[in-house]
């Protein structure tokens, strides 16, 4: 049973309290029951048994936005874990001895980008990695989330994102791609999980994201994703919903405010001479103030919404929607709005892979230094469709 992120500092609201408690069980003094506190800890655990990669990469990105720094043994400890998830076949599964699956090999990928040594780094078997994604190729373009699993449109963002950071983009691994992602933009402006499905703040994010890292977010309808994802900040609460007529969630901070800059670099490149030099087209302030008034729990970490618990997903989410609220611009044309001190000030994030933009730029000049590994399963994807 651990305590969170941050303890309480007692200084007013509107503050992010950023100091870390030390992470202690319990003594259980009868060995034979579990107090209730520790129960719920367990079941916790046992549910969360196949996102462990996720839980590395939420809390890694939590602490690199706050800038504390991971100790190095810590950061071996985790490589040492992320390489016992990592599939035989290729990929990372949820947990060691686990099936390959796209979401927590995006995760295992962020996080070792994150840690950015080389340890990290040679934890990641490109050559293998690369097989799994043909493995989870469909001939419509499309990838499955695990050999036998289900398509959507999350699983083309992770496949895009983790072959763009550690070089390993084939001429044909993508082939069709930007074209299925396009036709999940239904009537609504956003994106649905699959074709005509509802507009949904998580499964927009990832298409648009896929979609600029293969060069293809002009081909979207970038008016009608615009004038979506702007009506889904709240005018009470300040904070996003993930979709039409849905409560306030702090996860969306990210997953909604972080496509506006995207939108922002993409109506840019599209030639809008109307865009902020200065803003992103959302309320930052507003959305700053949902986060630190809302969603810190005052024994730390945050959480969705008033009332509810907080974990490490909403941890980080919330805080990299903050960071995407407090930074405008790149490292050529930088502005900030930090709300309340300067204290609360976090390291900006990159809006299409979420990990730190040095740590992005880092992993990709390490990894473009290396071939891309040959097309093992180019072959079969293509028999496939024919």
């Amino acid at each position: 049973h651990t305590h969170g992120l941050w303890e309480e500092t007692g200084e007013p609201g509107g503050n992010l309290h950023r100091h870390r408690e030390n992470m202690q069980i319990p003594h259980r003094k009868d060995p034979g029951r579990v107090p209730g506190n520790q129960t719920q800890a367990l079941l916790c655990c046992e549910c969360l048994d196949a996102s462990r990669p996720w839980l590395c990469y939420w809390i890694l990105h939590s602490l690199e936005l706050l800038e504390e720094a991971v100790p190095a043994a810590v950061v071996s400890d985790v490589c040492q874990f992320l390489a016992r998830c990592q599939s035989p076949t290729g990929g990372f599964a949820g947990g060691p001895g686990q099936h390959a699956h796209l979401a927590p090999t995006y995760a295992a990928v962020n996080a070792l980008c994150i840690l950015g040594t080389e340890e990290a780094y040679n934890v990641i078997n490109r050559e293998k990695l690369l097989d799994f994604l043909y493995s989870v190729k469909q001939p419509d373009g499309s990838f499955v989330m695990h050999v036998g699993g289900e398509v959507d449109v999350r699983s083309a963002y992770c496949a895009a994102s983790v072959a763009s950071l550690t070089n390993i983009i084939t001429p044909t691994l993508f082939e069709g791609t930007h074209n299925w992602i396009l036709s999940c933009q239904n009537w609504e402006g956003g994106l649905g999980g699959m074709p005509g499905l509802e507009a949904h703040g998580g499964y927009t994010f990832c298409g648009t994201a896929a979609l600029v890292i293969l060069g293809k977010e002009h081909m979207l309808d970038l008016k009608a994703l615009l004038r979506w994802v702007t009506s889904r900040q709240m005018r009470f609460e300040g904070g996003f919903q993930g979709r039409c007529n849905k409560l306030v969630d702090g996860c969306y901070s990210f997953w909604q405010a972080g496509l506006l800059p995207l939108l922002h670099r993409a109506l840019f490149k599209d030639g809008d001479v109307t865009l902020s030099l200065s803003s992103w087209m959302f309320e930052q302030q507003a959305l700053q103030e949902y986060i630190l008034l809302c969603c810190q729990n005052p024994a730390g970490g945050l959480l969705d919404k008033p009332g509810k618990s907080r974990d490490f997903y909403h941890t980080c989410y919330c805080l990299s929607g903050l960071s995407v609220a407090q930074h405008f611009g790149n490292q050529d044309l930088h502005h900030e709005l930090v709300l309340g001190k300067e204290e609360n000030r976090l390291a900006p994030t990159h809006p299409v892979y979420n990990i730190c933009p040095e740590k992005v730029a880092q992993a990709i000049q390490h990894f473009h230094q290396l071939p891309i590994p040959a097309q093992k399963g180019a072959t079969a994807c293509a028999e496939d469709q024919s």
